[in-house]
């Protein structure tokens, strides 16, 4: 199994990062992985933390339409470079946690994705050089107000609601391309996913992204690129429980709450 890194908070309220153990007890680092966190020497048992989204972005920069399928859905072409967009990190939850329904929408939808985690400063780099800035892989749900967004002009509003970026539960290393995403909704046995796509199916690969974005902003270490949706979007209602899986990483579960 990959090493699965993790931030996880004490029941004093102290918050560690730490690599995730097979018996769920988590070794601490002194510091973020990607800055050279050390090993502390402690571990913490399961029954003594709670698990928190895997890192602290200064941003969340997000990628629509690039899976050629989720954009035909929508009625929409796919673009011939990266359409990016921001979401705050206030917006970001843990595995687990309630994605509150706003009360200004009427249709809440799920969009299982990839998230990218940056290791270092990153700017104006090659597509060459971009893969090594990418440092791990997580899951991620830009969860979407799809009325609000459909209303208005710019999509902040209808994508950066708090808890509308649930990410998690850890990080990891390595991914393979032929990894496979997929979206449940109200299925305790994942028989009967509503997305599923390969990484390889996105449009725009996660170097090439990289490479595009660190043209336009600086990325710091730490910083999220959410790597968009592929088709079979659809609408969420209160009380249901949505899963996002990719393998070689996990799965994410969040639960919707008014």
């Amino acid at each position: 199994m990959a090493q699965r890194y993790v931030r996880v908070q004490t029941k004093t309220g102290a918050t560690y990062y730490g690599i995730l153990q097979l018996d769920r007890s988590v070794a601490l680092l002194d510091a973020a992985p990607w800055l050279d966190g050390q090993r502390l020497g402690d571990a913490l048992l399961e029954a003594d933390y709670t698990l928190l989204a895997p890192c602290t972005p200064s941003k969340i920069i997000a990628v629509g339409r690039n899976y050629a399928a989720h954009a035909a859905e929508l009625g929409n072409t796919v673009p011939s470079e990266p359409l990016i967009f921001l979401k705050p990190p206030s917006a970001i939850i843990a595995n687990d946690e309630e994605i509150t329904y706003p009360p200004q929408s009427q249709r809440v939808d799920y969009e299982g994705e990839l998230a990218l985690v940056i290791g270092q400063v990153t700017k104006n780099c090659t597509l060459e050089q971009a893969a090594n800035q990418i440092w791990g892989y997580t899951i991620a749900n830009d969860v979407t107000a799809r009325d609000l967004q459909n209303q208005d002009s710019q999509w902040t509003r209808a994508k950066g609601f708090d808890g509308f970026c649930p990410l998690g539960p850890w990080i990891v290393r390595n991914l393979s391309a032929e990894a496979r995403l997929q979206t449940f909704v109200n299925d305790d046995a994942l028989e009967q996913p509503c997305q599923s796509a390969l990484i390889s199916d996105m449009v725009f690969s996660p170097p090439a992204l990289v490479a595009y974005i660190s043209q336009v902003m600086t990325l710091f270490p730490g910083d999220v690129i959410l790597t968009g949706t592929p088709e079979g979007i659809g609408p969420l209602q209160i009380g249901d429980r949505v899963v996002v899986t990719i393998e070689g990483i996990g799965s994410l579960e969040n639960t919707i709450a008014a």
